[in-house]
């Protein structure tokens, strides 16, 4: 491809979103397989695991573990951090990355973090206070479109939640729809609203297709200048916390919208289906992507 083909990044969540909600516990070796098949189908950056009580999410119970045993070099793998005691964790586990947690509503930042959104931003702003100089630190902002609880999220709550997120200097600020509740009208508008009022911060969107508008946000995203989108392989996750809230976005799917739009992934098509049908298998049954079924297009002759 030219040098000029324009490129997006996927971030591979399926270790860490697209199991946190799976009854079958993966064993860690399990968990590595599943690092190293997105690994090697293209994945440079993995979301891996989350540093949580694992009481209350057992799927992440060894992820002191798994930090210890993931490959160094290669791909950049990254821990979900929730407070201090998570980053302390992440940071003993060698993991070069971390991303924290603001949720936009305060009754969900209570169910999910036991604190008010106030709350989750100082937790944040310890967090980021620690890292810096030593590992780079993003932060995600969840409900980012509606609330399971409280439903809709203003724009301007969102715009003030981001400029306290932002003012701690993220390496990356995400955007969730936690809930899948969004429609590409309301990806443009808050994604062009948050660009536009913090031009210096890389932008990031973790969307859910739980109302089947999942790929049509990443396209809006897209357009509105995202460039880095978290996927699942075979579209797996769920949060434990939100009631309703299905997979991800199929990380197949969003590499063929792409691929088939001349924009480059950097990931192979064919080696993430695989993985997503052996993710299936080991989970026992089956995922909602779509791409893993059809296959990708034109078909391969045999």
């Amino acid at each position: 491809m030219s040098i000029d083909t324009p490129e997006v990044e996927i971030v591979e969540v399926s270790a860490r979103d697209g199991i946190q909600n799976e009854q079958t516990i993966l064993s860690l070796d399990t968990k590595l397989d599943l690092i190293a098949r997105a690994s090697a189908a293209g994945a440079r950056r993995l979301e891996v695991t989350s540093f949580v009580n694992p009481a209350r999410v057992p799927q992440m119970a060894d992820a002191d573990a798994l930090a210890a045993a993931l490959p160094r070099g290669g791909a950049r793998h990254i821990g979900l951090v929730l407070n201090r005691r998570g980053f302390d964790r992440a940071l003993a586990g060698g993991l070069p990355e971390v991303n924290a947690v603001v949720v936009a509503s305060d009754t969900f930042s209570r169910r999910n973090q036991g604190v008010d959104t106030a709350g989750g931003l100082a937790v944040w702003a310890d967090i980021a206070a620690a890292a810096r100089g030593r590992v780079a630190a993003g932060v995600t902002i969840g409900a980012a479109f509606g609330c399971p609880f409280e439903g809709e999220v203003p724009l301007a709550r969102l715009m003030q939640v981001a400029e306290a997120a932002v003012a701690e200097g993220p390496s990356e600020l995400a955007l969730a729809d936690t809930i899948g509740v969004a429609t590409p009208r309301d990806v443009a508008d808050r994604v062009g609203a948050v660009a536009s009022a913090f031009p210096g911060i890389p932008l990031r969107l973790h969307l859910h297709n739980t109302r089947n508008t999942g790929i049509a946000n990443v396209w809006a995203g897209y357009q509105a200048g995202v460039r880095v989108f978290d996927a699942s392989l075979g579209g797996t996750g769920g949060c434990p916390f939100a009631p309703r809230a299905t997979g991800n976005v199929a990380t197949e799917d969003v590499i063929y919208l792409f691929e088939r739009a001349g924009i480059r992934t950097g990931w192979d098509l064919d080696a993430a289906i695989a993985a997503a049908a052996w993710l299936e298998g080991v989970l026992g049954h089956s995922l909602p992507g779509m791409v893993m079924k059809a296959g990708g297009f034109p078909p391969r002759a045999v």
